[in-house]
């Protein structure tokens, strides 16, 4: 038999507004919630988040769009988000685009449809673009992909500079041929692949550089077709 929020009233002995009040965080006293937060477990009302949201404005609730979980990097942040949040009294909603702008569109929809109180993103550079939080209805913080300025707030690496950091390394280590692969999607893989080529520069190298689609298989099959070019060369 499904527990109405008519029986939790009746366990409290409050009415019904009270506890209404008293589950969306009201002006109720702290022994009347407990009271509330009591019948509700005794009763094993469960309730309705749907019709809270459209009442409050508010969820409680934040989005966290990445391109792959399966990314370590990804997957650091979607924990550390998930422990801010846990530790507030919020929730993440976690989606995970593939770098494809048609799943951060709909994401974003989603966002909109459960009225999040924030999104984190990583978005692609075409969506980067064109990102207005304003009006998404709710603030957005993006993470490792940067918008032009002024659209929204950033954490991001300095890209241009990590990349360069890790040429003089290996230059260090008397390597001279040095060529990279670079995400064709996002702000990142432009601003790595301009550190690796300053870099070089810097030398007097010319760096070789692919850009390619941001996937394992992707990146696989370009050091191959690389490898197999360069023994076509000196055959």
């Amino acid at each position: 038999m499904t527990v109405r929020i008519k029986d939790v009233a009746r366990a409290a002995g409050v009415s019904v507004a009270t506890v209404s009040r008293a589950l969306g965080d009201g002006p109720v006293s702290d022994e009347l919630r407990k009271k509330v937060e009591a019948a509700v477990a005794a009763t094993g009302y469960l309730p309705n988040l749907s019709a809270r949201r459209l009442r409050s404005q508010h969820s409680h609730t934040i989005g966290l769009i990445v391109s792959d979980i399966r990314n370590p990097f990804f997957t650091a942040v979607s924990r550390a988000v998930e422990d801010a949040a846990y530790a507030v009294g919020m929730r993440v909603i976690l989606c995970n685009t593939d770098e494809n702008p048609q799943k951060e569109a709909m994401y974003l929809r989603l966002m909109q449809e459960e009225r999040v109180t924030g999104v984190i993103f990583a978005p692609t550079r075409a969506t980067a673009q064109k990102l207005d939080p304003q009006q998404l209805g709710f603030p957005v913080v993006l993470i490792d992909r940067a918008a032009p300025p002024g659209h929204a707030d950033a954490v991001v690496l300095d890209n241009a500079e990590a990349a360069s950091l890790l040429v003089e390394h290996l230059l260090a280590q008397g390597y001279r041929r040095i060529g990279g692969l670079f995400g064709n999607t996002s702000t990142t893989g432009a601003e790595r692949h301009a550190g690796v080529v300053a870099a070089m520069q810097r030398h007097g190298l010319q760096a070789e550089a692919r850009f390619i689609a941001p996937t394992p298989e992707a990146a696989e099959q370009a050091v191959r077709d690389w490898l197999r070019e360069r023994r076509s060369r000196k055959h």
